[in-house]
């Protein structure tokens, strides 16, 4: 297992040990003895999404949510905004390439916004795991092209929910 921290701080790319072999393959998906990220899981989601669907940009305020992220199935562009008003990133994004074949993890602190999009052809099941439970009162959304922030999304007409759709701006949201 390898853990490298990315550009902004907090955030770190996991490559777990895969063991391959004729038969498929076998990984630990989470070991809170190697990971070394300090913080305690509490619910694990799991989610399939068609190709071209963009979930984001959202976050929980009050105490927050960090996750830790990962396609079993599929592939996605995931991305991460900084959300703290006292780093020297605040307002910036970073995203990286998740997907079944290399089996890579992303661990996103509380303080950022969080979404992906699919790339594969076929769909993707994404799991992640929370450091708090889902609390709708302190959830909060931003528009996924704000372009304030401008991420580079890798799909040229995404598959929105009506509630990303209508996403407040950035500055309306994070101020």
């Amino acid at each position: 297992m390898e853990t490298t921290s990315l550009r902004l701080k907090g955030l770190k790319l996991i490559r777990p040990s895969v063991f391959r072999d004729e038969r498929g393959f076998f990984k630990e998906s989470f070991n809170s003895v190697y990971t070394g990220l300090g913080v305690t899981f509490v619910q694990d989601n799991h989610s399939f999404s068609k190709p071209g669907v963009v979930r984001g940009m959202h976050f929980q305020v009050a105490p927050g949510q960090g996750k830790l992220v990962w396609a079993s199935l599929g592939k996605i562009f995931d991305v991460a905004v900084d959300l703290r008003k006292d780093s020297p990133t605040f307002g910036e994004w970073e995203g990286v390439y998740l997907d079944d074949e290399a089996q890579e993890q992303l661990f996103i602190p509380a303080g950022f916004a969080h979404g992906f999009c699919v790339v594969s052809l076929d769909g993707a099941h994404v799991h992640y795991k929370v450091t708090t439970p889902y609390c709708a009162e302190t959830e909060k959304t931003f528009r996924y092209d704000d372009p304030t922030v401008h991420i580079q999304w890798p799909v040229a007409s995404p598959v929105l929910s009506q509630r990303d759709l209508c996403a407040p701006s950035f500055q309306e949201v994070v101020g």
